[in-house]
């Protein structure tokens, strides 16, 4: 089975050595989105809902540059460097995703890179 590489310039370029998003056969699998400004390519200002926004819309850049949407989400990651912010983050994310949700795991975590509060992958599925 071969890979496709996805990549969409309404999100920011990867800051290592990964593409945006993968798909194999019927299954995308995306890269952990940071709260990138994809124009500046710099964190976001704001509280962790505003960074949470920004990383939901650079995820869902890279799910239309893939053919997706969030309905084919079927497992999201969260990376939370404050578990503090959970409510936060399920606020923003209601505003994306509709029942039946996907999956979801939340993970604390020490740091993330450029200082982030938040990251997020997700696996969608196609038909």
């Amino acid at each position: 089975m071969s890979r496709t590489i996805v990549h969409s310039d309404h999100a920011p370029k990867a800051i290592g050595p990964y593409s945006q998003a993968v798909r194999i056969g019927s299954t995308l699998y995306t890269s952990g989105q940071t709260p990138l400004d994809p124009a500046t390519g710099k964190l976001v200002e704001g509280d962790i809902g505003a960074q949470a926004r920004q990383v939901f819309e650079n995820l869902k850049a890279v799910l239309t540059a893939a053919g997706a949407s969030f309905d084919q989400v079927v497992r999201v990651g969260i990376y939370l460097t404050d578990l503090g912010n959970f409510a936060a983050v399920n606020d923003v994310m209601k505003q994306y995703f509709r029942e039946p949700f996907p999956a979801r795991s939340t993970i604390g975590v020490a740091a993330l890179p450029l200082g982030a509060q938040v990251e997020i992958d997700m696996i969608a599925a196609f038909d």
